[in-house]
């Protein structure tokens, strides 16, 4: 029986209104939209790169570095066992994936290979041949590792994205070893890119006493040392002997921020370890006071300050020729952490705002001449009914971009298309509904009656058929990459939004119209 639900007309218009007030926003820019009274929505959807422009980016991950890595790791880790079994070798060294060392007593050979097989992770291939160890990675352990690898490179390549302000990247694998990074309306690749590709692995070390022109007079380098670069070409010492040994990394900041130092009123980076790693670099410093520590980034010394005093507060600065936008690039990088494996950017492409605008005009062109056409359609073939469906076409177009903007949502050319294919499956579920009930007033029913059993019967076929297609947008969201999820996103969100304007807003203003003038005909 046809009748007005208070609390039914209470949600449809408590929706209406939502969908308004999420929709507003979206007629300012991103510069006036902040200006906006509090009490006003600040989200809008998000264009992507095909529609605003910006750059692509195609990164490779060198996950041959981290297998090398791992095998000079596995060197030591075998050094440390046999000495610990008090089994003598030669000839340790590592191989592009593993280790080989030579035992040098026969008779101590089982002995090391079954030590050497516990102390080692699983995945590492232990074999035998003579007096000779041979260790290996399987192929499953290297599979895991370049994984690993790329998803961790992931990770902090958003986090340095995220970290520089960029609004609605798109990150993510593509292949075995290469990212895609997609950053829409981004004004300065250059820097974006620089961010993205520098390993960022901060090391702490201390200086050797011995400088680098006194190594080679004496034509060697200290025991346990190697010799290191000066990030600052400009400085006065070019380059550092360093000590081989790594106090204490990066991994154990917690935060890292741009600041001006009080004392020299230069740029400095101020940085902060968590709980263990404050408590390791109070011990560094309280046992190497007046020594110079090393703070190497991707094996450049960056700052090479005198420990003056122990520092027990896990914070500090890192001072160098800082200029504003440097000491902030690299407060990020160490926010954000370091990278697992060097990465190369094989491929840049730049999309103009032209070519976003073009895109754009083409859209709303497509739009428009396919909401026109269904409009005057409508009202053709269904006459009054069909200008109550083109109103609920509408407003869904319109709960349609307030939920986009809810969740800020980044639209593209392919949301575009499912709009518009929103826009025609919104109207199929309306004619679903008034061809039933011309049907049912051919059979002789009463007005009220028909329309009635109309949206009854049709409810099925509609849900049935809407339920399928969201099946397969939920499968391109699941599998998809890129524009694909933004089509599946605009058409699960259509869909949803297009049975609630068909099955409840055009029932309800339907049943307003009949209750309140009782028409003896309708057309149809």
């Amino acid at each position: 029986m046809l009748e007005i639900s208070k609390w039914k007309f209470f949600i449809v218009l408590s929706v209406c209104i939502l969908g308004i007030y999420f929709l507003v926003p979206n007629f300012y820019n991103k510069t006036e939209v902040t200006g906006l009274p509090d009490y006003i929505s600040k989200k809008q959807v998000n264009l992507g790169l095909d529609l605003q422009g910006g750059s692509h980016l195609l990164l490779e991950v060198d996950t041959r570095a981290v297998l090398k890595e791992r095998s000079e790791y596995l060197v030591d880790e075998l050094r440390s066992i046999l000495r610990k079994n008090k089994i003598k070798y030669t000839n340790l060294g590592s191989k592009v994936k593993g280790a080989i060392v030579t035992i040098t007593d026969q008779n101590k050979l089982q002995e090391a290979l079954i030590s050497v097989r516990e102390g080692v992770e699983n995945g590492i291939i232990v074999n035998s041949d003579n007096n000779k160890l041979t260790l290996s990675f399987s192929d499953q352990y290297i599979i895991d590792t370049n994984n690993q690898t790329v998803e961790q490179s992931i990770e902090v390549v958003r986090k340095r994205v995220d970290e520089s302000g960029t609004k609605e990247p798109t990150i993510q694998k593509q292949g075995e070893d290469r990212i895609i990074v997609q950053l829409p309306g981004i004004k300065d690749p250059e820097r974006v890119k620089s961010l993205i590709g520098r390993t960022a692995k901060l090391n702490f070390h201390l200086l050797d006493p011995t400088t680098v022109e006194l190594a080679e007079q004496r034509g060697k380098l200290p025991p346990g040392t190697f010799k290191v670069q000066n990030a600052d070409p400009t400085a006065y010492e070019k380059q550092f002997v360093v000590k081989k040994r790594v106090l204490l990394t990066g991994d154990r900041l917690v935060n890292a921020a741009a600041t001006v130092d009080a004392q020299s009123g230069k740029y400095v980076v101020a940085f902060e370890f968590d709980r263990k790693g404050a408590k390791k670099f109070a011990k560094v410093t309280t046992e190497n006071t007046y020594q110079r520590l090393a703070i190497l980034l991707d094996d450049k010394v960056i700052s090479a300050p005198q420990i003056r005093e122990p520092i027990t507060g896990g914070s500090g600065n890192i001072s160098g020729n800082f200029s504003p936008e440097t000491a902030n690039d690299l407060a990020v990088l160490l926010r954000a952490g370091s990278l697992p494996a060097p990465i190369k950017v094989l491929e840049e492409r730049t999309v103009g705002p032209s070519l976003g605008e073009d895109s754009i005009k083409a859209g709303k062109k497509a739009l428009k001449i396919g909401f026109v056409l269904v409009i005057i359609f409508m009202m053709i073939r269904y006459r009054l009914f069909g200008m109550i469906a083109d109103l609920a076409i509408i407003l869904n177009i319109v709960l349609l971009v307030s939920l986009l903007s809810l969740i800020e949502a980044t639209l593209t050319m392919p949301g575009i298309a499912g709009i518009v294919l929103t826009i025609g499956m919104a109207v199929d579920a309306n004619v679903l509904v008034f061809e039933r009930i011309k049907e049912e007033l051919k059979s002789g029913r009463s007005i009220m009656n028909s329309i009635d059993l109309g949206y009854k019967f049709a409810v099925k076929t509609i849900l049935d058929a809407n339920f399928t297609t969201l099946i397969a947008a939920l499968l391109l969201f699941n599998y998809g990459s890129g524009p694909i999820k933004g089509f599946a996103v605009t058409l699960s969100i259509g869909i949803v939004t297009s049975m609630f304007t068909a099955l409840v807003l055009t029932k309800l203003l339907v049943t307003i119209w009949i209750v309140k003038f009782k028409p003896n005909k309708i057309f149809l």
